[in-house]
């Protein structure tokens, strides 16, 4: 039987904003992103449209050494995994299809960040931050995050305290694409036999 999985990368850039969060948050990582496939080949997001300005933001897919994640040699991330029935999986990918298609209709909700910071649960049609997508996608896809939070409240700290999540790396983000060639090098000179 075929296991199924989404991924969610949490992260800190060297973003100036992200140094402002980090400040007021004081945690370690004040991004968060979604993806389908370990690779993180597609990994999708609400941030800025171009490195070098915070807005306009909405949004958009991300790629490991490119955009804004191309700007900064250090990147400190995890990575999670959540199991997800067959089901939920495709309801994920449909529901992540619908925002690639309709991106034009999405927006960053700049005011957002303050009613998550001050506790007040507002949502706002079709303007999301980073952590009230990836909340708002897991549940629209059924999947249950565990999270005691609408999603409108939800963190990037709220992701690593999912209880059935896998912490499947840790490190550079920027290293990442390296270590998972190093693991399948491993797997291929020392198979692992089943008992």
């Amino acid at each position: 039987m075929e296991e199924n999985y989404v991924y969610i990368l949490v992260s800190q850039t060297g973003t100036t904003i992200a140094k402002i969060l980090k400040l007021f948050t004081r945690k370690p990582y004040n991004h968060v992103s979604i993806a389908c496939e370990e690779s993180l080949d597609e990994m999708y997001s609400f941030c800025r449209n171009r490195p070098e300005r915070p807005l306009p933001a909405t949004f958009n897919k991300e790629i490991i050494g490119k955009g804004t994640l191309g700007k900064f040699n250090l990147i400190p991330c995890e990575l999670y995994r959540i199991p997800v029935t067959a089901e939920q999986k495709k309801r994920f990918s449909e529901n992540l299809e619908y925002f690639k298609q309709n991106r034009e209709c999405f927006s960053y909700n700049c005011i957002g960040l303050g009613f998550i910071f001050f506790n007040i649960a507002f949502k706002r049609k079709n303007k999301f931050v980073c952590s009230q997508f990836v909340g708002y996608i897991l549940e629209k896809s059924g999947i249950n995050s565990g999270i005691k939070k609408p999603f409108c409240l939800q963190t990037p700290e709220d992701f690593r305290h999912i209880p059935n999540a896998e912490l499947i790396y840790r490190g550079n983000l920027n290293n990442y694409h390296e270590y998972t060639d190093f693991i399948s090098k491993l797997l291929e000179q020392f198979p692992v036999r089943s008992a």
